[in-house]
């Protein structure tokens, strides 16, 4: 991708207006007139245009969970010719039966370079997931590194809703719903199905995907937190209608079932000149999240910086939740700063956006931007031993964390490293050795 493209796409992205509110019935519009009024499907929709619903859950579900928005578009979906198998390349998905699930801490560097001409969805790596996508029920860790932008060709996923996290070069999303700008400290949502083209904004990009098989993320409830924290309703930026009328080949690829389709449509599907409902992609400023945490002592569980969370069929246990470990101060009295030793019937996978995280050590061999770690179910972990000695002999005056902005894909079930996983050169080596000489005190009068 030359230079002259990257800056004509982050023009573009710089100049966006949105509809704000997660959860929301927006209704918008590119050309004036073009939603119909008093009704959804008109005998003859407005100018020309063809009226079609997209359901993100089924008809009869409650009405605080239905899902769904009408769409005004140039062409219907159903306008297409059939579908071919292509290869997957780097891109798993669950069940994941490649290797056994393991018990041992891991942890990855970023991902290498991408070969020039890689675009997102060809920079997709699969690190590992869990449960099936028949089933609709699980999720997937990916990465992505990229160097070019998708041209001629969309993407849609069947089987799961995308959250997107971008940890280097900025993305514009332009989709059927219209255009969002995502940039490192962002995370963007691509609701399962929604068809969508990746530019780059920047000569690279590189970030993490988590592929959520479940029900969809919601915010998540308050509790005695009150009416108001974590992140705002109101911080959550849909697009406004915007539309590619582009005749000539396309190669639309859909993910179903775990694999990859490909069919070459007359015409771009991103056609939607105008949309009306509470289905939608997102972008969303993690910088905005307001963080709650203890004024007494204690650390808090990472519960409390949960962003977003997709319910499973046991109330409070997630199918994935999505933290973040935003800039906060600490000021807990006579409390161990870092996050504490633990071990935890969810499984935890990290990345890194920026910065160091506060509870591991940063630079070459270490937790940096760009890598990320596995601790499955009941494996121990915690602050590693330069960290361990360090918080233990500081002193306790008020600190604020703000040199770094790390995440959690939390699940309920052990994530499966994938094979290419296990055995990619960016596997580090030894890993476990971070918390070798955490020395016996007992005894010692300490």
């Amino acid at each position: 991708m030359s230079g002259t493209d990257n800056e004509q796409a982050r023009k573009t992205a710089e100049g966006l207006v949105h509809s704000s509110g997660f959860g929301n019935e927006h209704s918008t519009e590119a050309v004036p007139g073009a939603l119909p009024h008093g009704r959804n499907s008109p005998q003859r929709a407005p100018l020309g245009l063809y009226a079609e619903q997209l359901s993100g859950s089924a008809f009869t579900e409650p009405r605080h969970s239905n899902q769904r928005s009408w769409l005004y578009r140039i062409r219907p979906s159903a306008a297409h010719p059939p579908f071919t198998r292509i290869d997957n390349g780097g891109l798993r998905s669950a069940p994941f039966t490649e290797t056994v699930p393991d018990p041992n801490r891991l942890r990855w560097d970023p991902l290498p370079e991408p070969a020039p001409g890689t675009d997102f969805l060809a920079g997709l790596w699969t690190l590992g997931g869990n449960g099936d996508v028949t089933q609709r029920a699980g999720m997937a860790v990916h990465l992505y590194a990229a160097n070019a932008s998708m041209t001629d060709r969309v993407f849609s996923d069947a089987d799961g809703e995308l959250l997107i996290v971008p940890q280097r070069g900025g993305l514009l999303l332009r989709t059927e719903f219209g255009l969002l700008r995502a940039e490192p400290g962002h995370v963007a949502l691509i609701p399962r199905g929604v068809r969508f083209r990746v530019e780059l904004l920047d000569s690279e990009a590189r970030g993490y995907v988590c592929e959520n098989y479940g029900r969809p993320f919601v915010l998540p409830d308050l509790g005695p937190i009150g009416a108001n924290g974590l992140a705002n309703a109101r911080d959550f930026l849909a697009p406004v209608a915007a539309f590619e009328d582009v005749e000539g080949p396309v190669q639309v690829i859909n993910k179903f079932c775990g694999n990859l389709w490909s069919a070459t449509y007359g015409h771009s599907p991103l056609d939607v000149v105008a949309w009306h409902g509470n289905l939608t992609p997102y972008v969303y400023d993690l910088h905005r999240f307001n963080v709650i945490g203890t004024i007494s002592y204690d650390h808090p569980d990472p519960s409390i910086f949960t962003v977003l969370t997709s319910p499973s069929d046991t109330p409070g246990l997630a199918g994935v939740d999505f933290v973040v470990f935003a800039p906060r101060w600490l000021v807990g009295e006579d409390t161990f700063r870092p996050p504490y030793f633990h071990r935890n019937v969810m499984s935890e996978y990290m990345g890194l956006i920026e910065g160091a995280y506060d509870a591991k050590t940063a630079g070459k061999g270490g937790f940096v931007p760009g890598g990320g770690s596995l601790h499955n179910m009941m494996s121990a972990h915690g602050p590693d031993r330069d960290t361990f000695d360090k918080a233990s002999a500081a002193e306790l005056r008020p600190q604020k964390v703000d040199d770094g902005l790390a995440f959690m894909f939390e699940t309920r079930w052990p994530v499966t490293a994938t094979e290419q996983a296990r055995t990619a050169g960016h596997l580090q080596k030894g890993y476990d050795e971070v918390w070798q000489g955490l020395e016996r005190h007992w005894g010692s009068g300490a």
